[in-house]
């Protein structure tokens, strides 16, 4: 089975699949750091010399730490990296999470995060939750601001469904290049949003692509363990592999804060699996899945 390593987000920025995420550089509950800065920025850094093109971090992780170590690990970027970010969401709390959509909350949020990732534009910048207090046409012409200013290169949403997506795509308010949904090989309930994005050539970024450490415990551990053996790989790497050969638009970025994952997760892009793996793989969890969270 041939699956291609490239995708190219928005039609002009090419980038290798598999990324890299960034909260797992920040700690429980995404509130405050996990680890030392030292070994953050070696992570990221380690990351772009693997061939890493895509990071995926956002304002809230940490909060705002998790912008300001990609800025420090990386800075001045290099010809090619493309980072995405995101807002539209205020923390108070390791647990709380407020949506905040109106329009001057979103552009304050997106002036802050170019400060902090010391850019003047934003490659991709995404919705981090839809407001329902707003209405989706001024969240979007917000972003759309923004991006004839500049501030943000392409746009993009995160978790919503299938219909919200087709709603904004219809609003033609502002061009969309990706979304990003909880999708991995034990919860597939976001299938119908991945399709809308196959049919309108938008990037899914699915987060907890590893299922948020949940596969050794599954109901899925022992055919996992069979196919890993048979190609010589872990589990972590299998689940990667099946989603960069489920569909050409999806771009997992699996994080880490720990040198030895980071090699473990990107060596997953070598891991090639036929027909029958992919079958055996789709028909552990088919089916299986639960609703995006709120």
């Amino acid at each position: 089975m041939v699956i291609l390593d490239t995708f190219t987000l928005g039609g002009d920025l090419p980038v290798r699949r598999l990324g890299f995420g960034t909260a797992q550089l920040t700690g429980p509950g995404y509130w405050g750091p996990r680890g030392t800065r030292a070994d953050a920025v070696a992570v990221l850094r380690r990351a772009v010399e693997r061939g890493v093109t895509l990071i995926d971090t956002a304002d809230n992780y940490g909060p705002g730490l998790a912008e300001e170590l990609v800025a420090e690990a990386l800075h001045p970027y290099p010809a090619g990296l493309v980072v995405a970010t995101k807002g539209g969401v205020v923390r108070t709390s390791d647990s709380s999470w407020h949506v905040a959509g109106r329009p001057e909350q979103l552009r304050a949020m997106c002036e802050a995060s170019l400060r902090r990732l010391r850019t003047e534009t934003i490659d991709l910048y995404q919705l981090h939750r839809l407001d329902p207090e707003v209405p989706l046409a001024d969240q979007l012409g917000t972003l759309d601001e923004l991006r004839r200013e500049g501030k943000i290169r392409h746009i993009g949403l995160d978790t919503v469904t299938a219909a919200q997506l087709e709603r904004a795509l219809a609003l033609d308010v502002a061009p969309l290049a990706s979304v990003q949904n909880r999708f991995n090989l034990l919860d597939r309930s976001s299938q119908d949003v991945l399709e809308v994005c196959e049919a309108h050539g938008l990037a899914f970024l699915p987060w907890f692509p590893l299922a948020n450490g949940s596969l050794p415990g599954s109901a899925a551990a022992a055919e996992l363990d069979a196919l890993a053996t048979r190609h010589g790989a872990t589990r972590s790497q299998l689940a990667l592999a099946w989603l960069l050969h489920r569909s050409p638009v999806l771009l997992p970025t699996p994080g880490t804060g720990s040198l030895a994952h980071l090699d473990e997760n990107l060596d997953a892009a070598s891991v090639r699996l036929d027909a029958d793996d992919v079958a055996r793989l789709d028909a552990l969890t088919a089916g299986h899945g639960s609703a995006p969270p709120a």
